[in-house]
């Protein structure tokens, strides 16, 4: 499974959002620092859910990375828009 569809799975599972995007920008990387050469080194996350709307911005993004794990330790970089 890519890293991409897990990505979405868990947060699919974690928050049943309203709106989700997931965005391998990988390719825009190629050959920089972080880039692994597995074109899955750096994502986009946009998610908006009801389970999110009453954290402040901070909590927004820790409950997203612990939806996500293990993820996060195996991409370069993650951008989260969680707003």
């Amino acid at each position: 499974m890519s890293i991409e569809s897990e990505i979405r799975q868990r947060l699919v599972a974690s928050f049943a959002p309203d709106r989700l995007e997931v965005v391998n920008d990988s390719h825009r990387h190629a050959g920089h620092s972080g880039d692994d050469g597995t074109g899955e080194s750096h994502f986009a996350v946009v998610i908006r859910a009801s389970a999110l709307a009453e954290l402040g911005r901070v909590a927004r993004h820790r409950a997203v990375h612990q939806a996500l794990g293990d993820i996060t330790t195996r991409v370069h970089a993650l951008s989260i828009d969680a707003g």
